[in-house]
């Protein structure tokens, strides 16, 4: 059985001073995801070793975003919902894995 964490983390800059990756660590997550982490490319680098990485970040700079940090390699990421409207705001991440979808 994998072990799944979901968080609005409000502002991921804020939520790492109060605490973030202390939690991170401790609760050992299969697949971590965040939402709300109103962040830019390159606002934020978190240093956690045996996880994969996948951001993807609003247009609107302080809005939305989401990030996926997985144990395990996906087969595929794919960002988005494929509607041009909606796909400014970076709330969607689906990962493919064997068995199973993230989104």
């Amino acid at each position: 059985m994998k072990k799944l964490i979901s968080w609005n983390v409000n502002g991921l800059r804020a939520c790492v001073g109060k605490g973030f990756l202390d939690y991170f660590h401790e609760v050992k997550a299969d697949i971590f995801c965040i939402q709300e982490s109103k962040l830019s490319e390159g606002q934020i680098e978190l240093d956690l070793p045996g996880y994969h990485q996948y951001w993807n970040y609003a247009e609107k700079k302080g809005y939305s975003g989401t990030a996926m940090f997985t144990k395990e390699a996906p087969i595929s990421v794919a960002y988005g919902i494929g509607i041009e409207e909606h796909d400014h705001e970076g709330r969607v991440i689906t990962a493919e894995f064997p068995e199973y979808y993230v989104v």
